[in-house]
């Protein structure tokens, strides 16, 4: 594939035996307490087949199309197009990216929402026919660049977290949902089906009921009009839980069978990201500088009150313009851990946590309880695969941290067992066998799959 073919293969270590995640974890900090110390990540990707089973077990009427943004890694698309996801992708790069794999371009959603001239022609030079629209601008673009597109009309909801009213920033009012169907037919343009978008950051799943009502209206519509709606896309905020899974599909099913039964011919479709690759990923990150914000008043480190204890200011070798991005969009990033060989009873205090940039916008976590630290010492962040890892960033030249892609034998075999290994390409990747270290630097030897 154009832009991916100079890219070096990776590989994927296969844990045996009682080996865990977070032995690997500790194996790389003390490789590169050795080395440069740089931030990296540890991805386990039988996760990756345990969420798709999950999903498949308690969403089995929706058909999941992953969101490419969530996390582009190639393991990470060669996995989840073995398990015969659909993509979403927002722009050409992850356009280019899908399409490199194999995936049919009838499995491949195009959903930006200012869709530049040059990658709408992209997506019709290639076959991409399916795209997101949600006004008359992006209407016309597309009448101009790619006439036989066929159409999901986004549809803005309104979504409560808390008694906290969350207006969507994207998506057509409902009152001007008719306007918009009846500007695409006089384009000449079809539109096929309707997409909504729940934000994660929502707690209750009748959102997603009143938003399926308010698709079988737009539906209505677009028949009314003469268009042939087949598709309802129920769009993302899955945060990985299985309980959250649970409670949509108690909340939206009864509704799609009343709206849109089986015998309609409608197909359901939803746009998991973070549910996939949220909890398959760990961060580790090193402390490069640190200062105190607060000094003990009484010069007495024994016995602090909590009116005089020092607060610390640690300074991190990955920040908000890398690994931390979505902090930029006032998502909350959890507290670390330490790593095992850090854990200690010491007392904690009060500090937060920084990248190396120096900017104020830097900041990855406000306040958070830890042992005082030292520079060198690491940090772990646990489901971190979200919105980590997308295309090279243009705020810093730094390279991205690099990952270690993990899988354990047990998971190896299921997926053996499934047939979905017969649709990865050993050409992509080589699967090796892990060793801890004893001292010394791992040793990893190729051996077939």
């Amino acid at each position: 594939m154009k832009g991916l073919a100079d890219e070096p293969n990776y590989s994927v270590a296969l844990l045996e035996g009682a080996t865990a995640l977070s032995d690997v974890v500790e194996n790389h900090i003390y490789e590169q307490t050795l080395a440069e110390k740089n931030a990296f990540f540890v991805a386990d990707l039988g996760v990756l087949m345990r969420q798709h089973v999950r999903w498949r077990t308690h969403m089995p009427q929706m058909r999941p199309f992953y969101a490419v943004q969530a996390n582009s890694s190639l393991a990470v698309i060669e996995i989840l197009a073995a398990l015969g996801t659909g993509f979403i992708c927002t722009s050409k790069y992850e356009l280019e990216l899908v399409q490199g794999y194999g995936v049919p371009s009838e499995d491949i959603i195009y959903s930006g929402v200012c869709k530049q001239l040059s990658q709408i022609k992209y997506a019709a030079k290639n076959g991409i026919d399916f795209l997101v629209c949600d006004n008359e601008v992006e209407l016309r673009k597309i009448a101009r660049c790619h006439p036989r597109a066929k159409l999901l009309l986004e549809v803005a909801t309104e979504a409560s977290s808390e008694g906290e009213e969350m207006g969507m920033t994207f998506g057509s009012k409902l009152k001007d949902c008719r306007h918009l169907l009846e500007s695409a037919k006089e384009l000449g343009l079809q539109v096929v089906g309707v997409r909504f978008h729940i934000p994660s950051s929502c707690d209750d799943p009748q959102a997603y009921s009143h938003a399926v009502s308010d698709a079988r209206c737009v539906f209505d519509m677009g028949e009314d009009i003469g268009f042939s709606m087949t598709i309802l896309d129920i769009g993302g905020g899955f945060n990985g839980s299985e309980t959250q899974l649970k409670q949509i599909n108690s909340a939206v099913r009864p509704l799609l069978d009343l709206y849109f039964p089986a015998l309609s011919g409608v197909s359901i479709m939803a746009e998991p990201g973070s549910y996939y690759v949220s909890s398959s990923f760990t961060l580790a990150v090193n402390i490069i500088a640190k200062e105190v914000g607060a000094r003990d008043l009484h010069g007495n480190h024994d016995e602090l009150s909590p009116n005089d204890e020092p607060e610390f200011l640690y300074y991190m070798n990955d920040g908000v313009y890398g690994s931390f991005t979505s902090k930029l969009a006032d998502n909350v990033i959890p507290a670390p851990a330490l790593p095992k060989s850090g854990v200690s009873e010491e007392p904690v205090f009060a500090s937060s946590l920084w990248g190396p940039s120096g900017d104020e916008l830097d900041q990855v976590v406000d306040q958070c309880l830890l042992p005082e630290l030292s520079v060198g010492d690491w940090l772990i962040f646990n489901n971190a695969g979200a919105y980590c890892l997308g295309p090279p960033s243009t705020f810093t030249d730094s390279p991205r941290p690099p990952v270690y892609y993990t899988i354990s034998t047990g998971d190896w075999f299921e997926m053996q067992d499934a047939g979905i290994t017969q649709d990865i390409s050993m050409k992509n990747f080589s699967l090796v066998p892990y060793f801890l270290h004893s001292g010394q630097s791992d040793e990893a030897l190729s051996v077939p799959a």
